[in-house]
């Protein structure tokens, strides 16, 4: 499923790997060898935090408008 949550993406040398962080659902993150298996490892994850929020009876936060970064 496509969606709209913001992800950030970054290289951790702790986990020599990327981490991805979807901004606006607590806890989902993914990681991978390369930023691309980051960023898929992260749309997995979307969708599996949706189902298992709705099963639980969980509110599903909507993705926020994304408010680029203006500071210089």
């Amino acid at each position: 499923m496509a969606s709209h949550y913001e992800i950030a993406i970054y290289w951790s040398d702790d986990d020599c790997a990327y981490i991805a962080e979807v901004v606006d659902l607590p806890g989902c993150t993914a990681d991978g060898r390369t930023y691309q298996e980051a960023l898929a490892g992260a749309e997995v994850a979307i969708d599996e935090w949706i189902e298992t929020a709705r099963d639980a009876g969980l509110r599903v936060p909507p993705p926020r408008p994304h408010r680029p970064n203006l500071a210089r």
